[in-house]
């Protein structure tokens, strides 16, 4: 099976980043789809299983890369889908939760804000179900600092290339045109799925 490119449009309700910015990240989101159907077609003609080694083959190689470039697809998925909202807050059932975990919305804003700053991959809200509550989770890379089993609820691109291009430097502008361009109605979906 062959993962397809999901469409995703540059719409006016996108404020966050500029079409430009926006298509350079396609780009690399479809470079994600074609690496995992590489890997994975790879993987189906069984390569060296008896080779496979900790410190390095070839079969190494691609279980690492399976996973960077899967995560890769799915957090850039989730990243373009909650981007593009008017709405600047949650409902009431969303701030609960998180005045639940985290002692208020601004506790929790502030909180992913700085995730946020201290990310080089990503800035995740997701529901742990280990621990029934919302975390604020930071990833150095798409497969590392995953919570196993965790749900995504807000992705935010830290990567440079996410950013780079329009703010340059500035991460913290963009963190923060990041919050107030939260598709809310997205998010609400997620957190029901959730319940």
């Amino acid at each position: 099976m062959e993962l397809v490119k999901l469409e995703f449009q540059y719409t006016d309700d996108v404020t966050v980043i500029n079409r430009e910015q926006f298509e350079v990240h396609m780009r690399l989101y479809e470079g994600y789809i074609n690496k995992i159907n590489e890997i994975d077609k790879l993987l189906m003609k069984e390569p060296d299983l008896e080779g496979a080694n900790s410190t390095y083959s070839k079969f190494r190689g691609l279980k690492r890369g399976e996973t960077y470039a899967l995560d890769g697809v799915i957090l850039h998925e989730f990243y373009f889908e909650n981007i593009g909202g008017y709405e600047t807050q949650p409902d009431d059932m969303i701030k609960r939760a998180l005045d639940r975990d985290f002692g208020s919305y601004d506790k929790w804003k502030k909180n992913f804000v700085a995730t946020a700053k201290a990310s080089r991959g990503w800035a995740i809200l997701c529901f742990d179900p280990r621990s029934n509550r919302y975390r604020n989770i930071s990833l150095d890379a798409h497969d590392v600092g995953n919570v196993q089993i965790s749900i995504p609820l807000i992705v935010l691109d830290m990567y440079e290339h996410a950013y780079f291009l329009q703010y340059a430097d500035n991460k913290a502008e963009y963190i923060n045109k990041f919050m107030n361009n939260i598709d809310w109605e997205v998010i609400k979906a997620r957190f029901e799925s959730c319940l």
